[in-house]
């Protein structure tokens, strides 16, 4: 690492249970981030600011005047521009060591075990749960770790799926996608910008310390936070033997190569 970097990292750097090999494991990192509004704004600038080396920013929309109250990865300058090829943008004026890759597309299954193999971490910023189990397939065919965030109105949680873990439960094990849901949407129920700030923020702490191998990670429980009263609520669950989405995983440890 040279001076550069020691400075840039400093802050990081000075804490004892990331130090420079936790850094050098940042720097090493590749990771998936699915959506760039505005849960993948701040994750992909904290994640960009903390040095992970190549993150692939996955998203098919344009930037539109009303994501800007909350999608602070986006500016007026990037009205109308793809939100993947600005958020590159963004993350590169942030930080030019972070190699961005841009993918302006819907990923299909397909696509989404193609990239989340050539990755170490998948974040899932997505807005639906349609993505959101299909994230959670890919991740499993792939055992990589999933961190997964969700917010609505006044309302956000938070929870990590560590699938090199076999014992880890899955995203279908707490929301099984056959279970009747009531989909809301931003668009028709609103959400308070910061919310977004806070959930994301979150999932950028779990993607470090799964990367730089140290804390306890969500696996196994859901974080949620009223941001309405502020306060937090943590729920645990376990692994549904049954699951039909991972029980019968691939073997543990495939392909990892962070903490």
């Amino acid at each position: 690492m040279d001076d550069a970097r020691l400075m840039r990292y400093a802050r990081h750097i000075l804490l004892d249970e990331l130090g420079i090999e936790g850094q050098e494991r940042l720097l090493a990192a590749r990771v998936l981030i699915v959506g760039a509004g505005g849960l993948g704004s701040p994750v992909a600038l904290y994640l960009a600011a903390a040095g992970v080396g190549r993150i692939v920013l996955a998203d098919d929309d344009v930037v539109e005047l009303s994501n800007l109250q909350r999608q602070i990865l986006h500016t007026m300058s990037g009205l109308g521009r793809p939100k993947a090829e600005s958020g590159r943008d963004a993350l590169a004026a942030l930080n030019p060591d972070v190699r961005v890759d841009a993918r302006v597309e819907r990923l299909d299954d397909a696509r989404l075990v193609e990239l989340a193999g050539q990755v170490d971490l998948v974040l899932d910023c997505s807005d639906n749960f349609a993505t959101r189990h299909a994230i959670n397939r890919a991740c499993i065919a792939t055992a990589r770790p999933l961190v997964s965030g969700a917010a609505i109105r006044f309302a956000g949680q938070v929870s990590v799926y560590d699938l090199r873990d076999p014992a880890s439960p899955c995203y279908h094990c707490l929301f099984p996608e056959s279970d009747p849901v009531s989909e809301a949407r931003c668009a028709t129920t609103g959400v308070l910008g910061p919310l977004l700030g806070m959930v994301g923020s979150v999932q950028a702490t779990e993607a470090i310390k799964l990367i730089a191998g140290v804390g306890t990670p969500l696996v196994g429980r859901l974080l949620s936070v009223d941001a309405l009263q502020m306060q937090w609520h943590t729920v645990r669950f376990r692994r549904d033997p049954d699951c039909p989405a991972c029980a019968r995983r691939p073997p543990a440890g495939a392909g990892y190569s962070g903490g």
